[in-house]
């Protein structure tokens, strides 16, 4: 992430209003939320799913 991610930032009264039209501008691949046009939304969400499952069934320590 460190040689390909970028960060910036904008102050906004309403950032949900700004979020949900950059979710359906752009291609967040990573995002699932307001996001199933993407065509990994699918496949992304089955990982996911698989990895809590996962967890789950991995010992715990306290």
């Amino acid at each position: 992430m460190a040689d390909n991610a970028r960060v910036c930032w904008i102050e906004q009264s309403e950032p949900w209003d700004l979020e949900s039209q950059l979710i359906s501008q752009l291609d967040l691949p990573l995002n699932l939320d307001q996001n199933r046009h993407n065509t990994f939304h699918t496949h992304l969400k089955e990982i996911r799913a698989q990895a809590r499952q996962r967890a789950r069934e991995l010992p715990s320590s306290s």
